[in-house]
């Protein structure tokens, strides 16, 4: 039997909506795609795991438009925000586990996210 994990990153938006709609019904979307594919794979012993972070510092709003670009800052603002080293040491400890524990759904937020 095979023993795989696959890891699928999406955004805590999907889990708790804000208004940005569109961006939030495709995480959602991914979310749930990616539970569809847990059912259907993990009899074959394949692990999937989705990732929702909250805000991490990247460079994700620099391509927005100028108001939805201050809207988030401004909602955002100083809240020390994840770093990608943290995304990816939250990975890497869902699929080191033993192979019989599947780590479903891995929400990550910066502590003063509210």
């Amino acid at each position: 039997m095979s023993r795989a994990a696959s890891s699928i990153v999406s955004s805590g938006t999907g889990r708790y909506i804000h208004p940005s709609v569109v961006y939030s019904g495709t995480k959602h979307a991914a979310s749930a795609m990616a539970e569809s594919l847990r059912r259907e794979i993990g009899k074959d012993g394949i692990r999937v795991t989705v990732i929702e972070p909250g805000a991490v510092s990247t460079e994700f709003t620099a391509n927005m438009r100028d108001d939805v670009r201050l809207a988030v800052e401004q909602r955002l603002g100083e809240m020390e925000q994840l770093e990608s080293e943290d995304i990816a040491a939250a990975m890497l400890d869902a699929v080191s586990q033993p192979p019989r524990v599947n780590v479903n759904i891995l929400t990550l937020y910066p502590t003063q996210q509210a």
